[in-house]
């Protein structure tokens, strides 16, 4: 049975990727970054998985399915 996935949050992305805020929310506009999933009413997150295929290929990442 595989791990489940973990949910990151906003600060351990930053450190993980080394990107500043303003371009990690340029990049998901642009479709270059994992979107966020949204936790609670005021909490949002992002797959450990989906961020660590970023981190592996950051210019040929795409959305699963793509």
């Amino acid at each position: 049975m595989p791990a489940p996935d973990r949910i990151l949050r906003l600060r351990t992305v930053l450190a993980r990727t080394g990107l500043s805020r303003s371009t990690l929310y340029r990049k998901i506009a642009d479709g270059t970054f994992p979107a966020q999933l949204r936790i609670s009413i005021h909490g949002a997150g992002w797959r450990e998985s989906e961020i660590d295929r970023w981190v592996a290929d950051p210019v040929g990442w795409r959305k699963e399915g793509e």
